[in-house]
C-alpha cells in the first residue's frame, strides 16, 4: 500500500485504528482499507453506530460554536481522536480566528495523525496523555504555552468518559478539571447511556467485541448528571447529543447524554 502524505511514517497501515474507524464512520478521509473493513463489519450489525458517531460530532461542533460565540477563546479537547471531520479548531476559528486549541489523546496513532494534520497551525497543539492523569496534563509545559489557565477555558470531554471505568472515579476526574479552571470556564461532556432494552444476540456480539478491546462503562442519566456537579447547566440541560441546540428534533437511536456546564 502506498503511504499517503498525511500518514506519519511510524503508523502501521495494516493495523486497524479505533481513531481511524471513527473517522470513517464520520465520512472522513483519514482511514485505510483495514479500518473501513472493520467498520463495515460492525455497521452491518449495528448501523446506528454511524448515526451515533455523527450525533456526537454534531454536538461537539455546536458546543464549540456556542462557546466561541460566548467569548471562549481557549479549548482543551480530551480524548480528541483524529481532528478531521467537524473538528474543534476549524469550528472555533470560524467564529474566533484567534482561538487556541489543545488536542489530547492517549492513542499514539491518533496523536501521530493529529500532529501531521495541524503541524502548520501555531494556534493548535497536540499532546499525548491519559485523561485520567489530570495533574500531569495541567502541568504540561506545552499545554501552558498554548492555553492561559488563568483565563476561561472550555474543556471538551466528548464520547470519552464511557471508556473510564467506575473504579477510576470519572466524577472525581471531572471534578479536578472543574476545580482547575477559573470561573467563566465551561465543560462539555457526552457519554453513552445504559441500554433501555435487552440487546439482540447480534447487538450483544458487537458490544462484546467492542468491550474486549475497549471496556465500556454505560451510565444512566442520573450518573452522567453527577459529572456536572458544581456547574450551571446551559439550556437545554442534559439531553441526547443530537438534540443539544439542534435545528430540528430527532429520534433517539441509542441512549446517550450530552450537556454543557458553566463554572460560576
Amino acid at each position: 500500500m502506498d503511504r499517503p502524505a498525511w500518514a506519519p511514517p511510524e503508523i502501521d497501515l495494516e493495523r486497524p485504528s479505533t481513531a481511524r474507524i471513527y473517522d470513517y464512520m464520520l465520512g472522513g478521509l483519514h482511514n485505510f482499507a483495514i479500518d473501513r473493513q472493520m467498520a463495515e463489519q460492525v455497521l452491518a450489525v449495528a448501523p446506528q453506530l454511524r448515526i451515533s458517531a455523527h450525533a456526537n460530532r454534531g454536538f461537539l461542533r455546536r458546543a464549540v460554536k456556542f462557546l466561541a460565540a460566548a467569548g471562549i477563546r481557549q479549548f482543551l479537547d480530551l480524548g480528541s481522536g483524529i481532528p478531521t471531520v467537524g473538528n474543534v479548531h476549524e469550528a472555533a476559528h470560524r467564529v474566533a480566528p484567534d482561538a487556541r486549541v489543545v488536542y489530547l489523546d492517549a492513542d499514539p496513532v491518533a496523536v501521530a495523525h493529529s500532529r501531521a494534520l495541524v503541524e502548520d497551525d501555531e494556534r493548535v497543539t497536540v499532546l499525548q496523555a491519559d485523561i485520567r492523569d489530570t495533574d500531569a496534563i495541567l502541568a504540561n509545559p506545552r499545554l501552558n504555552a498554548t492555553l492561559d489557565l488563568s483565563q476561561p477555558v472550555a474543556v471538551l470531554i466528548v464520547a470519552v468518559l464511557h471508556f473510564v471505568p467506575d473504579a477510576d472515579d470519572p466524577a472525581a476526574l471531572v471534578g479536578r478539571l472543574r476545580d482547575a479552571v477559573v470561573p467563566g470556564s465551561y465543560l462539555a461532556i457526552s457519554q453513552v447511556g445504559a441500554p433501555t432494552r435487552a440487546l439482540t444476540p447480534q447487538e450483544q456480539a458487537v458490544a462484546d467485541m467492542y468491550t474486549r478491546a475497549n471496556p465500556v462503562a454505560l451510565r444512566t442519566g442520573e450518573q452522567v448528571a453527577r459529572f456536572f456537579a458544581g456547574l450551571e447547566l446551559v439550556e437545554p440541560g442534559l439531553v441526547d447529543p443530537a438534540r443539544w441546540h439542534a435545528d430540528e428534533d430527532v429520534d433517539e437511536l441509542m441512549p446517550s447524554y450530552a450537556g454543557v456546564g458553566r463554572k460560576p
